[in-house]
């Protein structure tokens, strides 16, 4: 740089502004704080982020797209459109007492494990906050089941701690207090298959749902809960005045996540009730993607299949809907 560029980039004395040469003009900024992207910027961009929005165009929205043309088509044997039937799949689907009874399971079971997990995430967090040596060991160690895969636990429950036999971990803890050796998933007078499925959600699902309580909890200020003990509050009141309140938003959530969860249980039931070639048939309980994956893989339909898909997908996307705007969440203050 000569020296005439140079007293050309100081300020002028005189408080007008400095004069800068063409060229350095062109790695200025935009706007305040906003550095100014220029060709190659944009074309890293694009290289970099184009193989993802291919593949996620491709293989998601694209077949989102086919998916609901093949539920309005007679397609059967293949996923070429067939004969163009219009809502006909949807309404055999919704007229089909295999689905409903699916439906009607599935809300059952949602009933039963949404709120059950709920309070023991709710109350393993709050026990867990108060530890205040070995804290992260414990986080870990209930985190650890949420990695675990639901097929690899499914087989787990269903030949090692469920399996029938007197050798079962199940069956042999209960023969230490002289119970008879049960088949748990074949009993159904009275349904203790329902043991097994309950207790594999809980233990694949609690450790996330707590980690997300524990982290509500640590974000509550400190100085609340001091100035509430200045008053007088302590245990409970402590609980239900300020614990519960503030953890609003991250109870919302976690509901949310739950039901969507259990309206789209699959793995487990799957791998439970799956018995090689006779396939779910036989299972005491369908789920309604059980019910669908039958009807898609096994018999072929795949248009009646996509129709069932967009029923259950419509279903959840309503139930989070009306779950949002009974609890308020997403407002603005909240």
């Amino acid at each position: 740089m000569n020296f005439a560029t140079a007293t050309t980039l100081k300020p002028e004395r005189a408080g007008r502004p400095a004069v800068i040469p063409r060229g350095a003009a062109r790695v200025g900024r935009t706007g305040p704080g906003r550095p100014r992207v220029g060709r190659s910027g944009w074309i890293a961009f694009v290289l970099l982020t184009a193989p993802m929005l291919i593949g996620l165009g491709i293989f998601k929205y694209a077949a989102i797209g086919w998916s609901f043309l093949l539920s309005l088509s007679d397609a059967r044997g293949s996923i070429a459109l067939g004969t163009w039937v219009g809502l006909d799949n949807y309404q055999t689907l919704l007229s089909d007492q295999a689905f409903r009874s699916s439906l009607l399971q599935i809300l059952l079971f949602t009933a039963f494990i949404v709120p059950v997990t709920f309070a023991a995430s709710l109350g393993l967090a709050l026990l867990t906050h108060r530890i205040r040596r070995g804290r992260a060991l414990l986080r870990t160690t209930f985190l650890i089941p949420a990695a675990v895969s639901y097929v690899a636990a499914a087989l787990l429950w269903k030949m090692s701690l469920f399996n029938g036999l007197p050798a079962g971990i199940a069956n042999m803890i209960g023969g230490w207090f002289g119970a008879e050796p049960v088949a748990w998933l074949q009993s159904t007078s009275p349904p203790l298959y329902w043991v097994v499925l309950v207790t594999l959600r809980l233990w694949l699902q609690v450790g996330f749902y707590m980690v997300l309580f524990l982290a509500g909890l640590q974000a509550i200020p400190k100085e609340v809960y001091d100035a509430a003990a200045l008053d007088g509050a302590t245990g409970r009141r402590l609980l239900t005045g300020i614990t519960l309140p503030m953890l609003r938003n991250t109870s919302v959530a976690v509901l949310m996540l739950q039901f969507i969860a259990a309206f789209q249980a699959f793995d487990e039931f799957y791998n439970l009730f799956n018995s090689g070639l006779s396939g779910t048939g036989t299972a005491p309980v369908q789920t309604p993607l059980m019910h669908l994956y039958d009807t898609a893989m096994g018999s072929q339909n795949y248009g009646l299949g996509s129709a069932g898909a967009f029923v259950l997908t419509a279903l959840i996307v309503g139930v989070t809907l009306i779950q949002g705007r009974l609890t308020g969440f997403g407002r603005s203050g909240e």
